[in-house]
């Protein structure tokens, strides 16, 4: 079996997984807002402790996270790197789900500004069904299991007894405030990219972790990718701007000094479909150690 073999657990797989340990679920990999057949908007689980914590919630989450074998009552925290639509559509929606499926306890739920604001809408705008599964199924109010928190800065965010966990403000324009995020647990260390240009900040914020899961993209192929779009010359402006390619996040990976790169959010994400050696070979021109293009559904 080879290295991406070994590397693969059963979709229904973390019950299969050793319960000590640290895993990281690739709950999304598709780059950008659009819907594909075959991969599922940007999100990632982290299961520690048997607690999960959730770093962005693109369209489809909890439909993932169902598909994973994911436990919502196990939900504990949410991360949203940025507010682009790919990245926070389904925040409410998975906060909801899986209160609607047995969530008791409250989730901490951590962002840039406005995480309050798009929170207390989303109360407001499901109100109706909020207010009378409550009160005739008996259940705990959903305005107390959901706590906003805003982040406006890198650095520390939060630490429990299963993880903790470290922001940097990295680069992806036009966005204000954009953010990666470290989770040290006690047998691994992962970092989340999110979405940026090649960043010092990730860079210093990934030294020496277990595993970067980096955004990536072929710039050959946005022309083609952005073809049956409105605006297609600004449009491709825009992606090629603000994104990593997948030989810039090899090179990034190799200055952290990272023990493996996960190539994901990746653009194009079907279309075309490129194949795994092309995203490989593009990173490898940098970045020795091994390489995982991403897969939804993808346990490490």
């Amino acid at each position: 079996m080879g290295l991406l073999g070994s590397l693969l657990l059963p979709i229904r797989g973390i019950a299969a997984a050793p319960s000590s340990g640290t895993r990281l679920v690739l709950l999304g990999t598709a780059g950008g807002p659009r819907i594909r057949k075959n991969r599922s908007n940007s999100a990632q689980a982290i299961v520690a402790g048997g607690k999960i914590y959730v770093v962005d919630c693109g369209y489809g989450v909890a439909r993932q996270m169902v598909l994973a074998g994911l436990a919502f009552p196990q939900l504990s925290n949410l991360f949203i790197t940025h507010h682009h639509s790919d990245h926070d559509i389904e925040l409410g929606p998975l906060l909801q789900l899986a209160w609607l499926s047995g969530l008791t306890t409250p989730v901490d739920c951590w962002g840039p500004p406005s995480m309050h604001e798009m929170l207390r809408n989303y109360l407001r705008y499901e109100a109706y069904d909020i207010a009378i599964r409550t009160s005739d199924e008996g259940r705990v109010p959903f305005a107390q299991l959901v706590r906003a928190h805003e982040l406006r800065r890198g650095g520390p965010v939060m630490q429990d007894k299963n993880v903790r966990v470290t922001a940097a403000k990295v680069f992806h324009p036009p966005v204000n405030l954009a953010l990666a995020y470290r989770f040290d647990a006690r047998d691994r260390s992962i970092v989340i990219s999110g979405d940026t240009r090649p960043s010092e900040a990730l860079v210093r914020l990934a030294k020496g972790a277990d595993i970067l899961v980096h955004e990536a993209m072929l710039p050959q192929y946005v022309p083609q990718l952005v073809s049956p779009l409105p605006g297609q010359k600004q449009l491709a402006r825009s992606v090629l701007s603000h994104h990593t390619t997948a030989e810039q996040a090899g090179q990034v990976a190799t200055e952290a000094g990272v023990k493996m790169l996960v190539l994901s959010h990746l653009v194009p994400a079907g279309d075309p479909d490129v194949p795994d050696s092309e995203w490989i070979a593009a990173a490898r021109r940098h970045y020795p150690g091994p390489i995982v293009v991403g897969r939804d559904l993808m346990v490490l």
